[in-house]
């Protein structure tokens, strides 16, 4: 049966259609028949009991610089006017986005939000993934220099990065002779708020950056991002190669010990960061990477994050 779904992004003309997740998963729907509507997050308005936007029914291909066409712009109710709501805009993390979360929580009970606000705002990247902390490299979250340099004694090469950081922004390498540290933690206590990250630096960064997408719970693949000459940042957004790779053992175990609670979370598409075997992050809030892993695999991972919808709509209604 045909859906009716409004994607929640950033702007349509500033997307990179040749690797932009989004847009593949678009593509998906309409094949299906799925009518699309767009809007941005900073469109929401709640009033009356009632979440509307300003939005655009989109039909979308893949041909670059005409990729998209807006029909005449309504006003939707999100509850009552959609079946499903992508939530897909680019993070940072911050308080508009944790505002967006409890606002599209509260048409949870008629639309069905992928993914799950309230798990996408309980699952923050960086600290969700404490919850596999057996998995992970050694790892320290602070606030304050004197923590952060008795880790870099202990373990000679650390990584610095903020804990709500996305696409690569803001990650510092640390050096066993490295002088920085101490400007640094200066630097992140006067940009933000929080504490940031410590992590011992895994040198197998150098055969890349392993991300593992799962949909509903189940792997669906996997791509390698491989660092530029000079970088220690794999990701794409900051010039990283993508290859083709298959799983370990070890990264099988990582996605079996944390599949079912995605899936009971409702966090139906996500991406998680595997380096010489330790898990970095748990990405929810924007997952990508999914038009590489097709490219290499022949696979169809939108197919698979629309079977996992529909299934969960059939669930919810009898």
């Amino acid at each position: 049966m045909p859906l009716r779904v409004a994607v929640q992004m950033d702007p349509m003309d500033r997307i990179n259609i040749a690797g932009d997740s989004t847009f593949a998963i678009m593509l998906g729907a309409q094949l299906r028949g799925h009518q699309l509507w767009h809007y941005e997050a900073g469109d929401l308005t709640f009033r009356d009991g009632k979440l509307r936007t300003p939005a655009h029914p989109v039909t979308v291909q893949r041909v670059a610089g005409n990729h998209f066409a807006f029909g005449e712009g309504v006003t939707l109710d999100l509850a009552d006017d959609v079946d499903v709501v992508l939530m897909r805009q680019d993070p940072p993390f911050d308080l508009a986005y944790i505002t967006a979360t409890h606002l599209l929580e509260r048409i949870q009970h008629q639309t069905l939000v992928v993914n799950d606000p309230a798990a996408v705002r309980n699952a923050p990247e960086k600290l969700f993934v404490l919850d596999y902390a057996r998995f992970m490299p050694p790892t320290l979250i602070t606030r304050r220099l004197e923590e952060a340099q008795a880790f870099h004694a202990e373990h000679g090469e650390v990584v610095v990065k903020p804990l709500h950081g996305n696409a690569g922004a803001a990650v510092f390498h640390v050096g066993r002779k490295d002088a920085n540290l101490a400007a640094l933690t200066e630097l992140f206590g006067r940009i933000w708020r929080e504490p940031f990250m410590v992590q011992a630096f895994l040198p197998d960064v150098a055969q890349g950056d392993k991300m593992i997408v799962l949909v509903d719970g189940k792997v669906a693949g996997a791509v390698n991002r491989l660092p530029k000459d000079g970088e220690i940042r794999s990701n794409l957004a900051v010039g990283g190669k993508a290859a083709p790779t298959q799983l370990t053992p070890r990264e099988q175990e990582i996605c079996e010990a944390m599949g079912p609670e995605l899936a009971r979370r409702g966090l139906l598409f996500v991406g998680i960061d595997v380096i010489g075997g330790y898990l970095t992050e748990i990405n929810v809030t924007s997952p990508t990477g999914i038009v590489s892993i097709d490219t290499f695999n022949g696979s169809d991972t939108p197919a698979l994050i629309w079977d996992a919808i529909e299934a969960r709509l059939h669930s919810a209604h009898g």
